[in-house]
């Protein structure tokens, strides 16, 4: 128990300071950071797979069916790392924050509604007590929440697709990889071309932060994998709030982004939503 609650630590921690992170990478945009994130996850995976002599076996398991599913996740999580990197680099880190606080409840609606999964009374009231928080802060916020919509829909739907892949978390994330890497290289020409390519034209630290963004996006990812496969679904729930926790803090504390207190109260109806979806969860879990 105690190494998984490590291992789930350690993932949702670095996601967690991922907002600090993509800022140092500045003056570069989000759609490099991204193309560069894509390019050198899929170097870093094909070489630990390599060395372990796995991607045989994952080439004989590939089919049409397998290939059209993780394209569609290729798909999804892009666009939720280009969301995300945008984001937290134009001072929208608690937009980003709210997305993941909102994620549990998205996924849980995907549940309920695709997958006929039940839920009690107190995570009914949770779900709706979030959802008004929502509403509220649509309402009362300068802009409307779509980042936060956005991160948590797409980061949502893309765990509905991959939950019955038969590949491990690994296996999956370089065939994903593999299957945008041409378009990421792509990409990074295109702005080599337009001359608004910052990698090999700024400073030395900024090209090893962005050749490690394959580094930052496979540790938590195992790790997350780890912790997984040792803790149940009550305690891994309850910890994966550790990260938008991180971020909210950073966003206000760190990077000083504005919140007022009509968009502290949407929150604190978000919070107060998860704290009770959260009790009635672990509830149901402990009694069954």
């Amino acid at each position: 128990m105690s190494r998984g609650v490590g291992a789930a630590l350690l993932a949702y921690g670095l996601w967690g300071l991922m907002p600090l992170y993509f800022r140092l990478m500045a003056p570069a945009g989000a759609l490099e950071v991204v193309a560069h994130r894509v390019v050198w996850s899929f170097v870093l995976l094909a070489v630990l797979l390599g060395a372990r002599r796995h991607i045989g076996a994952l080439w004989r398991r590939l089919d049409a069916g397998l290939i059209a599913r993780f394209a569609l996740a290729a798909l999804l999580v892009s666009a939720n790392w280009l969301t995300y990197v945008w984001a937290v680099t134009h001072g929208h880190t608690l937009d980003a924050s709210l997305g993941y606080f909102l994620l549990p409840l998205f996924n849980v609606a995907l549940g309920v509604l695709l997958l006929g999964e039940r839920m009690g009374r107190a995570e009914w009231a949770g779900v709706a007590l979030a959802a008004l928080g929502v509403a509220w802060l649509a309402w009362a916020s300068p802009r409307f929440p779509w980042v936060a919509l956005v991160l948590a829909v797409s980061f949502g739907i893309y765990g509905l697709v991959k939950k019955r892949t038969p590949l491990a978390p690994t296996e999956g994330m370089l065939l994903e990889t593999a299957l945008i890497a041409v378009p990421a290289l792509a990409v990074l020409a295109w702005l080599g071309a337009q001359g608004a390519l910052v990698f090999g034209h700024q400073s030395r630290g900024t090209d090893v932060l962005l050749a490690s963004t394959g580094l930052m996006t496979t540790v938590p990812l195992v790790a997350f994998a780890f912790a997984a496969q040792r803790l149940d679904l009550a305690t891994l729930g309850m910890l994966q709030y550790l990260s938008p926790t991180l971020q909210f803090l950073l966003g206000v504390f760190v990077l000083h982004e504005p919140l007022d207190a009509r968009r502290l109260a949407g929150f604190v109806a978000v919070w107060a939503g998860l704290a009770v979806f959260s009790a009635g969860k672990w509830a149901r879990a402990r009694a069954a």
